[in-house]
């Protein structure tokens, strides 16, 4: 039986860099994150030719033990040689311990550096990245391709320079006891080193396209564990394996590339290794095949000791040929935490304001002057916006899905820049304020709350780093909420799971306005704050929302229009535009576009049947 075809999945395309950066430019990237450890380094380093040496004279002391025993026939020489021999082992195990501690603890320490400054790049970008941009793939750069990348320092692929040191000192002995027989090892060189090279171009596309279907892997995964109750509620669930099947193919297959290059290059070096091997060993056999017995003997310990370091020759050899494999997989996984790091797309960077206009009320708090904005180019969702709220003025903002309510609240925080007009808080334009400053005068609530996993106090004392307990439970009284809090097992130490999972819809708004008093912010934004909750629980917040409010100056954007019967103007915004403005009663009193949605919502008709009783339910 055939296997599913595979869906047609979408997804927003790889970001990479035009010309791919070279392998030294990335690694010439690092240094910095390694200049801070270059004690822990230089320890890691020191070790090396200690340890190397130790290991170049193992096979002299065999060729002088096998000489003690067939030339001399000396014991005593025979057995210092096995002591200096057990010296020797002792002393490479201490040096090759030393050497990988101290690496892989600086090689550590370098990356907890690089993964919290992948971690700030993240909060400064701009929020247009996040809207196009999957949070499994983002997610990735922090995790799995820093841990990558620290595949380098784990498997002591930055020390492939003492294998190069080593293959010279080896080169070095090897010449020193018979140049004719070193001449036929080294004849193998140059078809391997021509093999390294085609191997190295294929392995690192490969790599790239590895840590490519990582990322889509982890956002699908992370989009299918937030969207889980919708999975189950429409009986998804084999669609979405079937597609994610898909994506673990891909994935699949890009490793099988990278594991066969891998192999054939292994293979290639164990190959030309042993063929190295038996041709010295043929050709010390013609060699010496003439002499007297007596005179072969005197060559037996250096025909084992060339042995010994061919066979040492091509182990360096070998592991660069690994090494190099986890290097190729670490500089792509390099290549897109860089990338990320580069991006210029940084939310709310420093430019030239303009000046606020000479007309301006020192009691304005919120000023729109001729603010046209976009998300994409040639499409406006404001055009033209001008109003403005002076302080403690409760302005409500209504209209139709899309008419560029929420939009608002955007440019006033400076989420985004306004194409035309100007965007003035407390007589500033938002451009002129670091975003810090800005942000730090508003509070909002959204409809959509976001609960941070920790306790009660955390999220109503949020970014308080000494929170007061005393004055989150007057917050929490204030709202209504105390008695809610206080009858959840730890009170302001009850367990908030992730996005305050284990909280309603009602409780967590109740949260939000708690922390919002808590902040204590001179201007309020409560976005669509009750659209979501039972009518009940919007009696309670209806109190919560009048002590919130009390001597502040807000922004109210509401769908339930019973919601803001009491703002003191009421902006009814049209396709982007301000088609009406004034209180309730004069915009029903204009039978305009908010007397047509009161009505929507307050005076449904009464000749037809109710939905279920008109289909026999009930």
């Amino acid at each position: 039986m055939s296997a599913p075809p595979r869906p047609a999945l979408l997804a927003p395309p790889e970001e990479v860099s035009e010309p791919p950066p070279t392998d030294l430019g990335m690694l010439r990237r690092l240094v910095p994150y390694a200049r801070p450890h270059v004690l822990l380094f230089g320890l890691a380093l020191g070790m090396m030719p200690l340890a190397m040496a130790a290991s170049l004279v193992q096979p002299l002391l065999i060729k002088d033990a096998i000489d003690s025993a067939l030339v001399t026939r000396s014991a005593d020489a025979l057995t210092s040689t096995v002591w200096w021999f057990l010296a020797a082992i002792t002393v490479e195990f201490l040096a090759r311990f030393g050497q990988v501690y101290w690496m892989q603890l600086a090689g550590q320490r370098a990356l907890a550096k690089l993964r919290m400054d992948t971690f700030a790049k993240i909060q400064r970008l701009h929020i247009r990245y996040f809207d196009r941009t999957p949070v499994g793939r983002v997610v990735t750069r922090v995790t799995n391709d820093v841990d990558s990348l620290g595949e380098i320092f784990a498997s002591g692929a930055v020390m492939a320079v003492a294998d190069l040191l080593m293959l010279g000192g080896i080169v070095a002995f090897m010449l020193y006891l018979d140049w004719r027989l070193s001449l036929v090892a080294f004849a193998a060189l140059p078809p391997l080193a021509l093999v390294v090279d085609v191997f190295r171009r294929f392995a690192r596309e490969a790599f790239r396209a590895i840590r490519a279907k990582v990322a889509l892997l982890n956002a699908y995964l992370a989009e299918q564990v937030q969207g889980i109750a919708v999975v189950q509620a429409f009986g998804r669930e084999q669609e979405c394996a079937l597609e994610y099947e898909g994506i673990n193919a891909d994935h699949r297959d890009a490793n099988y590339r990278a594991i066969l290059y891998d192999a054939l290059l292994y293979s290639v070096v164990e190959s030309v290794a042993a063929v190295t091997v038996a041709l010295v060993l043929y050709y010390a056999a013609i060699r010496f095949a003439g002499l007297p017995a007596g005179e072969t003997a005197v060559w037996v310990g250096t025909v084992v000791a060339f042995y010994e370091y061919i066979r040492r020759f091509f182990v360096p050899i070998r592991d660069l040929s690994q090494k190099y494999t986890i290097v190729q997989s670490s500089l792509a996984a390099a290549e897109r935490i860089f990338g990320l790091l580069d991006r210029d797309e940084l939310d709310a960077p420093q430019v030239e304001a303009p000046a606020p206009p000479a007309d301006l009320d020192e009691d304005e708090v919120i000023a729109f002057r001729g603010v046209s904005f976009g998300y994409r180019e040639g499409t406006r969702v404001l055009d033209d916006v001008s109003f403005s709220a002076r302080r403690g003025e409760k302005i409500a903002v209504v209209g139709a899905t899309g008419a560029g309510k929420t939009t608002v609240t955007a440019l006033l925080l400076r989420l985004h820049e306004v194409w035309d007009g100007q965007v003035l808080v407390e007589g500033h334009d938002v451009r002129a304020l670091p975003p810090a400053a800005l942000r730090r005068r508003f509070g909002v609530v959204s409809q959509d709350v976001f609960l941070f996993a920790g306790t009660v106090l955390d999220n109503v004392a949020i970014g308080d780093a000494d929170p007061d307990r005393a004055r989150a439970s007057e917050c929490l009284a204030q709202v209504g909420a105390l008695d809610l809090v206080e009858r959840r097992e730890g009170g302001l130490d009850a367990r908030v799971d992730e996005r305050g999972a284990n909280w309603s819809a009602g409780e967590r708004q109740l949260l939000a306005f708690a922390r919002a008093l808590y902040a204590d912010r001179p201007i309020l934004i409560l976005d669509e704050a009750t659209a979501s909750i039972d009518s009940d629980t919007e009696a309670r917040l209806q109190r919560a929302i009048e002590r919130v409010l009390s001597d502040r100056t807000a922004i109210i954007i509401a769908h339930r229009l019973s919601t803001i019967r009491e703002a003191d103007r009421i902006l009814v915004f049209h396709r982007g535009r301000i088609v009406e403005q004034g209180t309730h009663d004069e915009l029903i009193g204009e039978d305009g576009v908010y007397a047509r949605l009161h009505r929507l919502q307050f005076e449904a008709p009464a000749r037809e049947p109710a939905p279920l009783a008109a289909a026999g339910v009930g």
